[in-house]
């Protein structure tokens, strides 16, 4: 088999006359705009339209790109997993093509010669489970909010194994069965890096978002090492959640612990739980790897670290976000869709019985703020005054007001977790703690 790699877990994997091509994403401007790829694609979506067939593995933007799909032969299959939730297929659907949803471990074959296997990344049987979309140990208290899936492709003789963007502790069940399936992984492929908002977004001094960083990069790190160290595969390549920041917000990129993949590569090689006979592997944008003889067809160029600092300064830093081409509305259109958004975000609150006494606050207009709390079914439009006199527990959430209007709109307009994801939410904590409950629930705020 060969792959090629494209940008982040954007590869092509082919034997002879077939091809699959996994999660494309070809087309600058992800998250509503803030997510580029660097160092900047030679190809576009229609160098493949002559594949297979389409692999997806979860609704992120980074992985089901509508940019990059609008632009791809509508003829070509989709595959995915079947979640419990649809919004997944629906939203391929929309695009204009057909998607075939693989149960739990089931595969299939690809013009009879590579076989694709999709595993839910929690382990989730939906004939068990059908109310979410997993059943992962670590989603007990909220039903689970994974949305991802990993996958096995194999030609009979070789196989590769894609992680994405699952965490160890997360996929573990999975991976394990992937591993007592096949004697031999050929190839893995893994993410390495954080994609959320922690600790860019975070109002902290630069010193605490560097510990923050760093202790975000090491987790992920740590979880990319225990996957090499389960499947123990020739080979090992961490690919998924390579991007840079673009627009106003393009000077987080500092803080965000999103490492290059040659900083990840010299941490694994470093690591004595990591097999001898594991192999690296570092891939130039659209190069080859062989992967029955380990040989790629390009010498492999070092990410200029420098060089994408200017890129990102003189280049990315002049695009705008898509809401910024959006009219600002009007604070009357806040009032009249808030009251509804509450609503729904409290029936998700009481429907995981969710405890805390946080007070969230919004900025609106006018020096005014959307200020309520998770377990008072009420909430206020505050001012300047009544803002300043808070002093309790409370999370600050602020956004561009287009962004924001968008969000109460609901998911069809925008969602919280991606516009999260996308740095273009800023919050001010007056503890350091995490709330996860807080911010799943924070996803249903919305009409």
């Amino acid at each position: 088999m060969q792959l090629k790699y494209i940008n982040s877990a954007s590869v092509l994997i082919s034997e002879d006359d077939t091809s699959i091509i996994c999660d494309p994403w070809l087309v600058d401007g992800e998250y509503y705009g803030s997510w580029c790829i660097y160092p900047p694609l030679k190809v576009k979506p229609q160098d493949f339209d002559n594949v297979n067939a389409i692999y997806i593995s979860h609704i992120h933007p980074d992985h089901f790109s509508i940019k990059t799909l609008k632009k791809m032969n509508k003829k070509i299959p989709v595959y995915i997993h079947k979640f419990a939730y649809d919004m997944l297929r629906k939203g391929i659907e929309n695009l204009g093509f057909d998607v075939i949803e693989l149960e739990h471990e089931k595969s299939v074959l690809i013009n009879k010669k590579l076989s694709l296997q999709i595993l839910a990344s929690d382990n989730c049987n939906p004939e068990i489970c059908i109310k979410y979309f997993g059943c992962g140990q670590a989603e007990k208290s909220y039903g689970s909010t994974t949305i991802d899936s990993m996958s096995v492709i194999s030609n009979g003789k070789q196989v590769i194994v894609n992680t994405n963007d699952t965490p160890f502790p997360l996929g573990y069940e999975s991976a394990q069965k992937i591993k007592n399936k096949y004697d031999v992984v050929d190839l893995l492929l893994l993410g390495y890096s954080s994609a959320n908002s922690y600790p860019q977004c975070f109002q902290l001094s630069e010193k605490e978002k560097n510990t923050g960083k760093h202790k975000v990069v090491k987790k992920f790190l740590d979880y990319a090492e225990s996957y090499i160290s389960l499947f123990k595969p020739r080979f090992y390549f961490p690919f998924a959640g390579r991007y840079v920041l673009a627009g106003k917000n393009f000077e987080l990129n500092e803080y965000t612990a999103n490492i290059s993949p040659d900083d990840a590569v010299d941490f694994l090689n470093s690591s004595e739980n990591i097999p001898n006979f594991s192999q690296s592997v570092r891939l130039n944008s659209n190069c080859n790897f062989d992967i029955d003889t380990g040989i790629s067809n390009e010498k492999y160029i070092p990410l200029d670290k420098k060089e994408q600092q200017k890129y990102c300064q003189n280049i990315l830093s002049k695009q705008k976000y898509d809401y910024e081409y959006e009219d600002e509305p009007t604070f009357e259109k806040f009032t009249d869709i808030i009251p509804n958004c509450v609503k729904n975000f409290h029936k998700k609150i009481d429907s995981i019985n969710f405890k805390s006494k946080t007070r969230v606050i919004i900025p609106l207009q006018k020096k005014h703020y959307l200020h309520f709390q998770p377990n008072i079914p009420d909430y206020k439009i505050i001012n300047q005054e009544q803002f300043e006199k808070i002093n309790d527990d409370f999370i600050i959430i602020k956004t561009d007001l287009r962004l924001l209007y968008n969000l109460f709109k609901g998911p069809q307009f925008a969602n919280w977790n991606s516009a999260e994801i996308g740095s273009h939410l800023k919050f001010v904590r007056s503890n350091d703690i995490y709330e996860r409950g807080l911010f799943w629930c924070l996803n249903y705020l919305h009409n």
